[in-house]
């Protein structure tokens, strides 16, 4: 599996690529970004690309991919409707649009979030706008496009979020988080399972196409599980 990843500086995106790199499945993973991740690899290869709304000059790097994770986003505090949905839903159908010309055969997973409203008609702004972003995404001519609406993350292996706010919730909630998910393990993940969860998608699809919190688990419980019994075999 060839994968395309977006966010790979950023707490899910950490995650994700994380558990890509990890898989036997995966053989090569590049990474679209501002920035570099700065890790290394024999499966990673990263391009930095400053202007996230425009990839003419990099498209011949772009095609042969079977699977997009889109894992880039932004808090909507303190942002205007018109601003927000610049770095939200313009951003990401910038991309998308590119890439489905380029790769009709790939499956494009977007991080969406819990709550998001599909009516694009609701109270929220954020979610109105996520809800625009799933909506649109789902017209583009992929093989298959899904949806994760995560609630609550716990980073795991040093992971950590870039935005501040973040670090600090998970400084206070992160020693309660794991017993939080013991007790809910249908309503907390992990950046593990995300990982995991979107590789799982790929693999054997899904039924709907929007995975809540609960299907995540799902997904990456029976991927790890089909894995363990081929590897036992």
């Amino acid at each position: 599996m060839n994968v395309l990843l977006f966010g790979a500086t950023g707490m899910v995106g950490a995650g994700v690529l994380r558990e890509c790199l990890l898989d036997p499945g995966v053989g090569l993973v590049v990474t679209i970004g501002r920035s570099p991740t700065n890790q290394h690899d024999p499966k990673l290869r990263e391009i930095v690309h400053p202007n996230l709304f425009d990839y003419t000059s990099i498209e011949p790097q772009l095609s042969n991919f079977d699977a997009c994770f889109f894992c880039l986003g932004v808090a909507s505090a303190g942002m205007s409707e018109p601003e927000y949905t610049r770095l939200t839903h313009d951003l990401t159908l910038a991309a998308a649009t590119t890439l489905a010309r380029l790769n009709p055969q790939m499956t494009f997973v977007f991080v969406s979030g819990a709550s998001t409203d599909s009516s694009e008609q609701g109270r929220l702004m954020w979610a109105r706008v996520k809800g625009r972003t799933e909506n649109d995404l789902q017209r583009l001519p992929f093989k298959a496009v899904y949806a994760f609406r995560p609630g609550v993350i716990q980073p795991l292996h040093g992971i950590r979020s870039r935005t501040p706010s973040y670090r600090i919730l998970y400084s206070v909630l992160g020693p309660l988080l794991p017993l939080a998910r013991a007790l809910f393990p249908n309503q907390i993940l992990t950046t593990e399972q995300m990982g995991q969860a979107m590789l799982a998608v790929v693999r054997h699809g899904w039924p709907e196409a929007v995975l809540e919190a609960r299907d995540i688990v799902r997904a990456a419980t029976g991927d790890q599980e089909k894995q363990n019994r081929r590897s036992g075999e």
